[in-house]
């Protein structure tokens, strides 16, 4: 009889234990995780032991996508999991998101989002990354503006609000890239062609000095950067700008190339 009785509790183990295991392989990648009647994706980085805490990076989609493309996409998640970094990707409404003033559900939705992941990885509040594309990148702008305050970085690609906005909050860095040709975003030139509008917002609200021009760089031959940054802000915080001459897209290497400097990382490629 206690023979019978230890298998029986040895088997309900190996039953809770199956049953865990495949809850948390069900939340992860192209299958969403569900939190406040909303979801988003994860993905893992490669090699990770399963303790040491996690950089995040919190990327919003574009328009008319959901957050199973960013942990399959090679210029987000082909970044992030080679550089140890968890990659969370919420899912908007209506493949959108609701950026255009601070009074929208989505900057509580997304700091839920991180609050639920730090219930499934030991996450590192100390290096939370938020970046976005197109609408998603203006979705990261106002999370930046709301929440900026817990923000290591803000890495936002193709995308802003209002240089005008009110920000309560802003993040420690601001890293943007931004194409002259875009017509889907269009580049937010300033008055008398000033090419460093796109930033103006942050360089204002952190009073920065004069920004200095880095020089061009690229992480693919096809495809240069001209760079200007802000060093000498209120508070240590750093703005950086990226421009290029092609259009609306997230450019090769370009979001690897933000989190090996913020990481402190040689950069590399990809």
């Amino acid at each position: 009889m206690k023979t019978y009785v230890l298998s029986a509790f040895v088997a309900l183990l190996w039953v809770g234990a199956a049953i865990a295991a495949e809850t948390t392989r069900a939340c992860h990648a192209g299958i969403a995780c569900e939190v406040d009647g909303r979801s988003y994706h994860v993905k893992e980085p490669d090699d990770w032991d399963g303790v040491t805490p996690l950089p995040v990076l919190l990327h919003f989609h574009g328009w008319m996508r959901t957050g199973a493309l960013p942990v399959q996409h090679a210029r987000i998640s082909g970044a992030t999991r080679r550089r140890g970094v968890l990659l969370l990707a919420p899912n908007g409404h209506g493949k959108s998101w609701d950026f255009w003033d601070d009074d929208t559900d989505d900057v509580g939705f997304a700091a839920a989002v991180i609050e639920d992941a730090a219930k499934r990885y030991p996450i590192d509040r100390s290096r939370i990354y938020v970046s976005g594309y197109s609408y998603g990148s203006a979705m990261a702008w106002r999370y930046a503006c709301e929440h900026g305050d817990d923000v290591a970085a803000l890495i936002a690609v193709s995308g802003t609000i209002r240089q005008s906005a009110g920000c309560p909050q802003g993040p420690r860095e601001v890293r943007h890239v931004h194409g002259l040709r875009d017509n889907v975003m269009d580049f937010p030139m300033g008055p008398d062609g000033d090419q460093t509008f796109p930033v103006a917002l942050w360089r204002s609200q952190f009073d920065c000095g004069k920004g200095r021009a880095t020089g061009q760089w690229n992480a693919v031959d096809f495809l240069d950067f001209n760079r200007t940054v802000w060093e000498d802000c209120e508070g240590g915080h750093k703005v950086t700008l990226d421009i290029h001459k092609g259009g609306h897209f997230i450019p090769h290497g370009w979001i690897a190339r933000q989190l090996d400097e913020l990481l402190g990382r040689a950069p590399s490629y990809p």
